[in-house]
């Protein structure tokens, strides 16, 4: 659905291009709240979601920008974006599937991050809007693509509910096997993107473990208990009350950046975060199928650059909640395995909910 201006106060044409050779445009999803959900089908890119706060006016909760040309040379290449194949890290971008050896792109530190150097989150995927509240959204990775084997297709499909759920749900199948980690990489802040920061923001994990990591962000292994750490949300605490604590694991990351471990079943959907702007209301349930999120506080942000309507993005403007596999899943045998095979389904849920307090 093509409107004259977003909700979010966006213009639709400025998003109409050509990459690659194929048409970008923006899909506009709307529920019978009033609730919108703006996405552009270059990376599978989330622009804005706009949902009530508790006077119930709509705030656009996602950082982004304001037209297609500064997606493409974005400082934050990730905002609202898909990542794959992999999401997340794969140590020295190196890994062995069925006995041979793969070398993947090095493109952050010494580490394949997000799928390599054009990700998912930087290619034309094929847009199909059946509804006015939903996209369904599909491509096709050809074998090598980034070093990865495999004809991968996967489809994507964004769902806006009439009980204000933002719903991603993700499948994919590959003719060899590969490997597969998708992931949404939204930057949030509930108070409004534009707002200063997210320390105010109150977070419950549902987690009891976590995955500390070595100063390249790459897991050690076996999961640790957050209890007695800054990395405990098992009750509620605002993000920034211990996000400068003097603890190795926020010193490496210059914050949170890590993966948490959820208290789940494998593959049910279930809650994982709960997290509550003070100043707005807003608060924001997810629920995935997915074993971890990662939490990103946004610590690398440098507010050089202008996002949506003027606004600069410094660090921890915004957290990120990537539901996703574990990071060198591939690698790390105990860790749930990221190992798509021909004949096999590969199915993901994520759903986002967004009630007032």
């Amino acid at each position: 659905m093509q409107t004259n201006v977003t909700k979010s106060g966006l213009s639709p044409a400025s998003f109409s291009g050509k990459v690659d050779g194929k048409d970008v445009q923006m899909y506009v999803l709307t529920n019978n709240k009033g609730v919108e959900a703006a996405i552009i089908n270059y990376g599978a890119k989330i622009v804005s979601l706009s949902v009530p706060d508790r006077n119930g006016k709509l705030t656009d909760v996602v950082l982004g920008h304001n037209n297609l040309t500064e997606y493409l040379s974005s400082e934050e290449p990730y905002f609202g974006a898909v990542c794959g194949r992999t999401g997340n890290r794969i140590a020295k971008g190196k890994f062995t599937l069925d006995g041979v050896a793969y070398q993947l792109a090095i493109n952050n530190g010494p580490n394949n991050l997000h799928g390599g150097l054009k990700g998912f989150n930087a290619v034309v995927w094929d847009a199909r809007q059946t509804d006015n509240r939903t996209l369904e959204l599909a491509y096709l990775s050809k074998d090598g693509e980034e070093g990865f084997p495999g004809n991968l297709s996967v489809k994507i499909t964004y769902r806006l509910t009439d009980d204000n759920i933002f719903e991603i749900d993700y499948e994919a199948t590959t003719d060899k096997a590969t490997i597969l980690n998708l992931t949404n990489h939204s930057y949030y802040n509930l108070s409004g993107e534009g707002d200063a920061g997210v320390n105010d923001h109150m977070l419950v994990m549902h987690a009891s473990g976590y995955l500390p990591t070595d100063d390249t962000a790459i897991p050690y292994g076996k999961p640790e208990t957050v209890k007695g750490t800054p990395f405990d949300f098992t009750t509620e605490h605002s993000i920034g009350e211990r996000i400068e604590n003097d603890f190795e694991q926020l010193h490496f990351g210059k914050g949170y950046d890590h993966t948490f471990v959820l208290d789940k079943k494998d593959g049910e959907l279930a809650l994982a975060v709960e997290c509550y702007s003070p100043k707005t209301g807003i608060k924001m349930d997810i629920c995935t199928t997915e074993p971890g999120v990662q939490v990103y506080t946004g610590n690398w942000m440098s507010g050089n650059f202008e996002g949506k309507h003027g606004h600069r993005y410094p660090a921890r403007a915004a957290v990120c909640f990537e539901t996703q596999h574990f990071p060198d899943s591939i690698n790390k045998p105990e860790y749930p395995s990221v190992v798509l095979r021909t004949g096999e389904v590969f199915k993901s849920k994520t759903t986002h909910k967004f009630t007032v307090k």
